[in-house]
Order: C-alpha cells, then sequence, then structure tokens
C-alpha cells in the first residue's frame, strides 16, 4: 500500500513539473515575440546594436578586428625546465633540499 502512495506521489510532482516547464516556455515565447515586435527595440536599426564597448575600440575610436586574446603555446619541455628553475630557487622548507 505504501509503494502505490509513493507512485501517486511522485507522478503527481512529474506531471506538476512538465505543466511547470511547458508553462514557461509559452511565458518566455510570448515575452520574445512581445519584445521584438516594438519597433527599434531589439531591431538591427535599434540604437542598442550600434553601441560598441569601449575596449573593443582603438585610440581613434574604430572597432578592432583583431583576436582579443592570444595565447603563446609552449613545449611540456619548457614548461618542465621554468618549473624546475622555479623550484630549485625556492628556499627549502625544511632547511635540505631534496631531489
Amino acid at each position: 500500500m505504501l509503494h502505490l502512495i509513493y507512485i501517486l506521489a511522485f507522478t503527481i510532482l512529474a506531471f506538476l513539473a512538465v505543466r511547470n516547464l511547458i508553462l514557461s516556455l509559452i511565458t518566455v515565447g510570448k515575452d520574445s515575440s512581445r519584445f521584438s515586435a516594438r519597433d527599434g527595440y531589439w531591431g538591427s536599426g535599434s540604437r542598442l546594436s550600434k553601441v560598441v564597448h569601449p575596449e573593443l575600440l582603438d585610440d581613434a575610436g574604430h572597432p578592432i578586428q583583431e583576436p582579443l586574446l592570444v595565447m603563446r603555446s609552449f613545449s611540456a619541455n619548457d614548461v618542465r625546465e621554468q618549473l624546475d628553475s622555479l623550484y630549485n630557487s625556492s628556499p627549502s622548507v625544511g632547511g635540505e633540499k631534496e631531489e
């Protein structure tokens, strides 16, 4: 009998969760269609789409066309050498260096 109560309770919870999901999707759909229906709010001629963040401009105020993050790659041996040099140059904790 207790198993049937658990099954019934979780079935009701599952239906409520699916109902809330569907209602949320409908609400989001209505909100997005309402905002896109406004003239100039999200459209291509809107004022918001023409504003460029100041960090994306060069000194003359023109948008830059280069990547903002450039990562340098290292070989495993170069990294190992740098770590070894840092380890060897650091003061030892116990007064002796262990190798």
